[in-house]
């Protein structure tokens, strides 16, 4: 299986420059002194998360045919939104499949976008997409599964090397394994001796247990939408599972508690707003030392978009907790 290679990360970084923002490593001066932090705030993305990079870079291959015909996306939230928003840039017509359990302001940003929404019950966003693909000959823009996306979301990993170069640790959420796998390939390839983390929830640790296992393992549904972070309940597929054997380091998990706790820090000391999936590298750097390597650490803030309500739940607890 051929992986994407750094100068797919690079071509794709041309590719998006006037459609992204370059995020800044926002240095954590409250953070452990014997192992200095880093945030990496994909939170300030127009979409508010880091999916946009892949969308952008695949929507800007296409040719003049496949745009004519539109898009379709499937996604909880993050990469329907970029879909979504790519193609509005583009003048291109997408459709998005989404679940009904997807938080409310997600479906709402999504629409928000010009894109036409299509609710699903759990489970079956992709199959409701590939009818959609079929019934009207538009094109599929996976959230994870394809080396265009993959390559997008790397160049975050190019950022990271670039604006710090004695980089030693990189805290990367892993869900369909697009985020990470583009992100190691990028900062294996250009710091060998840096080591890049994947962190997931507990309960929905699916791509631990397989790269434990050497093959890929599947967890229901039901088990993965039991975690809070909504954005990492999707599974690796054989790409990003032969990306993340090769380049992660290792894989850490995070309980719920954790998560919710790192929120709360996020806000409060860095400025933040995150959603539990983006909050979940914080939350292995602050509860989890002893499985990290040491050194000069990137947490990678991978999204934004988190309902109101839960937000303010999470805040109140915290001030409680004090």
């Amino acid at each position: 299986m051929d992986l994407v290679t750094l100068d797919d990360i690079r071509a794709a970084a041309e590719r998006i420059a006037s459609g992204v923002v370059r995020t800044p490593l926002l240095p954590c001066p409250w953070a452990d002194s014997g192992r200095p932090l880093w945030l990496k705030p994909e939170t300030l993305q127009p979409i508010g998360a880091f999916k946009i990079r892949g969308a952008v870079n695949a929507i800007a291959r296409l040719d003049e045919d496949a745009r004519r015909r539109g898009v379709v996306a499937y996604s909880s939230g993050n990469h329907a939104q970029a879909v979504a928003y790519a193609a509005a840039q583009e003048g291109i017509a997408a459709h998005i499949v989404m679940p009904r359990s997807t938080p409310r302001i997600k479906i709402d940003n999504t629409r928000s976008y010009g894109a036409e929404v299509v609710l699903c019950g759990d489970g079956q966003r992709e199959r409701v997409a590939y009818e959609i693909v079929a019934e009207r000959g538009a094109v599929l823009v996976p959230p994870f599964d394809h080396p265009d996306i993959i390559a997008g979301q790397g160049t975050i990993g190019l950022e990271i090397a670039e604006d710090l170069p004695d980089v030693d640790v990189v805290l990367v959420p892993v869900s369909g394994g697009g985020l990470a796998s583009g992100i190691a390939s990028a900062v294996t390839a250009l710091r060998p001796d840096a080591k890049v983390i994947g962190i997931e929830p507990e309960l929905a640790a699916d791509t631990r247990e397989s790269l434990r296992s050497g093959s890929l393992v599947d967890w229901s549904i039901e088990d993965r939408n039991r975690t809070i972070a909504d954005g990492l309940r999707s599974q690796p597929s054989e790409l990003t599972f032969a990306h993340l054997s090769v380049h992660l380091h290792d894989l850490v998990t995070v309980t719920e508690d954790e998560i919710r706790s790192a929120m709360a820090v996020l806000a409060r000391k860095g400025r933040l707003v995150a959603e539990p999936s983006g909050a979940v590298a914080l939350a292995a750097y602050l509860y989890h030392a002893a499985e990290l390597p040491t050194g000069r650490t990137v947490a990678v803030v991978s999204g934004g978009n988190v309902d109101p309500a839960l937000l303010s739940d999470v805040l109140s607890r915290s001030l409680d907790e004090e």
